[in-house]
């Protein structure tokens, strides 16, 4: 861990969109809050790392469903976020606030910097740090800072190595090239064919006074370039950090990387979400330590109970569930209920969904509240893994008595 002198970092955490790749999990709830290792979500990865790194002025943007994200933050009192100066602020569209390309939903997340320029601006911090909600990692920022400083960089890209990782494409992703010195010679977004196997883990440190320069340059330029009847009313023209943003902090030969060495998923695929699931059931992640705490808005529940008869391997409760039945190489979420003559396995099940005898569920999704009656097949062995479509998916609140099989996806309250 570096140390350093105090440093006021304002770091902002964009929530995303809609999330349309998670499908039917992410019709009624903001992707950075589909629960994770049971009783987690996805957002207390990134604001833990932020609180154990002794950053406590965060910005938390929310394009989507902010209402459940706003219930899950509670104000940042789980990560001592809740003070008077500094401490976590949520960030929603506005509307008459400003000119047309600053109000609204943005279209990217270079986008959504533009429209904050004036309040990063105004708030003068010395580095800002920008990241997504929407994967789960341990680092501590405060090494990004130390590689920022000595390479005296305008923008420090954290990058990954997906090389030998299972069912991940770097065409996913942004693809970087660094190098001998760490500099970035090259930023290819989701390239069709990907050069290499490191790729940005969407962690960036950017100086701010460079940041908002290049915003500025970057709208001035597609202002210029494109007729006023091709701007659609709240269209910047940035886009992504991929499209125009990272691209040209690149161009100005000021753009450095910072290795993560360790575990690091992006979660926003059904297939990758399962994945990252069986992974942590085999142990070797290294997301959980005492001295580095996720935290997060804990149930209050009774604790799990496993019944006489029931069989359990490999596998994580969370509080309040009970197990009567067979449950193989699965994560129950709090209060789900496995009846006895009920089988899981490879699966990750919800909060307060119930399994009942007869019923079984493999190398599936469970959204919260569902109910799996006798006779119903959710998913089977050869489901495959690396396959983003494969993954079955039941929506919260739905009730299956019937078979479905690889891909199959129920939307919530579905009664099948």
């Amino acid at each position: 861990m570096a140390r350093m002198e105090h440093t006021r970092i304002l770091a902002i955490i964009q929530a995303g969109g809609a999330g349309g790749r998670m499908d039917v999990l992410t019709l009624e709830r903001a992707k950075p809050a589909l629960p994770f290792a049971g009783t987690y979500q996805l957002l207390d990865f990134p604001l833990s790392n932020l609180v154990n790194s002794g950053i406590d002025d965060v910005w938390l943007s929310v394009a989507y469903q902010a209402s459940a994200l706003e219930e899950q933050v509670r104000n940042g009192r789980p990560w001592d976020l809740d003070r008077t100066r500094g401490g976590l602020r949520l960030l929603v569209p506005q509307e008459g606030t400003g000119s047309l390309d600053e109000e609204g939903f943005a279209k990217g997340n270079a986008d959504e910097l533009f429209r904050l320029r004036d309040q990063i601006r105004a708030a003068d911090p010395a580095l800002v740090l920008v990241m997504s909600a929407d994967h789960v990692y341990r680092l501590d920022y405060r090494d990004v800072v130390s590689t920022h400083r000595e390479k005296g960089a305008e923008v420090t890209v954290v990058t990954t190595d997906l090389e030998g990782v299972y069912a991940e494409d770097p065409a996913d992703h942004a693809v970087v090239e660094v190098n001998r010195l760490g500099r970035v010679t090259s930023f290819a977004y989701k390239p069709d064919e990907p050069t290499g196997s490191t790729v940005a883990t969407e962690v960036f440190l950017y100086e701010p006074d460079v940041l908002v320069e290049v915003l500025e340059e970057l709208h001035r330029e597609q202002a210029q370039g494109t007729d006023d009847e091709d701007n659609e009313a709240g269209e910047s023209g940035l886009g992504d950090f991929g499209d125009l943003l990272l691209p040209r902090f690149v161009d100005r030969g000021k753009a450095y990387a910072h290795r993560l060495e360790g575990y690091w998923r992006d979660l926003g695929q059904p297939h990758h979400y399962l994945t990252a699931h069986l992974e942590l059931l085999d142990g070797d992640t290294g997301l959980f330590r005492r001295d580095w705490p996720v935290r997060t808005q804990q149930p209050q529940r009774e604790p799990a109970r496993v019944l006489a008869g029931a069989v359990v391997k490999d596998s994580l409760l969370s509080a309040g569930c009970v197990v009567a039945g067979v449950v193989t190489r699965s994560v129950l979420g709090p209060g789900v209920v496995v009846e006895a003559g009920a089988e899981v396995a490879e699966s990750v099940l919800f909060a307060d969904t119930v399994v009942r005898s007869g019923a079984s569920v493999t190398r599936a999704i469970v959204d919260a509240s569902s109910e799996l009656l006798e006779g119903a097949r959710v998913g089977d062995p050869s489901v495959a893994l690396d396959d983003p479509d494969a993954v079955p998916i039941v929506g919260r609140e739905s009730s299956v008595s019937s078979v479905l099989g690889a891909g199959a996806r129920l939307a919530p309250g579905t009664t099948t």
